[in-house]
């Protein structure tokens, strides 16, 4: 009896000293379009009264992914996480992982997400509570062809070609507007871009450059247009926030080629890309 109670309180000493150790996992929206960026954000908290060697195996930090009825999705791979470190006690480190491209997640529905984290030293495994997030069903609203620029894929010179493809969900029951760039067979997916909130009633306009990037503007609020340039990667290289004055921003085709925004006043604001420039507040020297 004597040996189980000191073997109990072993064990409940070492189960104290493991709960030490959480980890929380988070994303930064619940609701995301198939094949869209998906970043787990990991916190690991060591309260253990050790310092733990963490990130010095290929496993170290895993990803697990279910349905809503407890079914595993089936995974890809395994989403990389390179760089080993030392978590001291009362530290708190975060890895941001991108974990879309290791799972199916072809099939809007429920999910539930957990992060493993594994400790070398005690040979034990920590995971996170689940964090539930949505992948939703968009409806396609506009699309376009277009031959990626330097891009000659045979013997004959001809680009490859692409699609852009605009598209609507609501998120959080609020339309939001999409571009996926696709090959032509829609096979192959290079990327899902959230662009911004829209109105129910707006009508994006889109306009295609020489450069193969997609200029788009679209209403955002009662007087607040958003307009944005994807790159052929579906990368957005621009974003600018345009208000309806004694005129309705639009879309139009400037003599040099370039596409641009007439009409409307621009609003610059923090979540332009590129970052509009920081104004100064110098004082010109009196003349003499």
């Amino acid at each position: 009896m004597r040996f189980l109670m000191v073997a109990l309180g072993w064990q409940l000493a070492a189960t104290a000293c493991w709960a030490q150790v959480t980890v929380q996992v988070t994303l930064e929206q619940q609701e995301f379009m198939p094949s869209e960026s998906l970043v787990a954000i990991v916190r690991i908290t060591n309260f253990s009264g050790q310092k733990l060697q963490l990130g010095l195996t290929p496993d170290w930090l895993r990803f697990n992914i279910a349905n809503h009825d407890g079914s595993i999705v089936t995974k890809l791979g395994d989403a990389p996480v390179l760089g080993g470190f030392t978590l001291d006690t009362s530290e708190v480190a975060t890895k941001r992982v991108e974990v879309a491209p290791y799972f199916d997640l072809s099939t809007p529905g429920e999910y539930d997400l957990s992060a493993v984290v594994r400790i070398p030293q005690w040979s034990q495994d920590f995971t996170s509570p689940p964090r539930r997030f949505s992948i939703i069903r968009g409806t396609r609203l506009a699309e376009q062809q277009f031959g990626v620029p330097d891009s000659a894929t045979g013997p004959d010179g001809r680009p490859e070609m692409r699609k852009y493809i605009l598209s609507e969900a609501s998120y959080l029951t609020h339309p939001r507007l999409y571009v996926r760039v696709t090959d032509l067979p829609e096979t192959r997916v290079f990327s899902v871009t959230s662009i911004a909130p829209m109105v129910s009633f707006s009508h994006p306009e889109f306009q295609l450059d020489r450069a193969g990037n997609l200029h788009v503007l679209h209403q955002t609020g009662a007087r607040a247009f958003s307009y944005c340039v994807i790159n052929p990667a579906g990368q957005i290289v621009m974003r600018q926030i345009y208000e309806y004055t004694k005129t309705r921003p639009v879309l139009r085709a400037a003599a040099d080629g370039k596409i641009v925004v007439r009409g409307g006043a621009r609003r610059p604001t923090r979540a332009d890309i590129p970052p509009p420039a920081p104004r100064t507040n110098a004082v010109a020297p009196a003349q003499p």
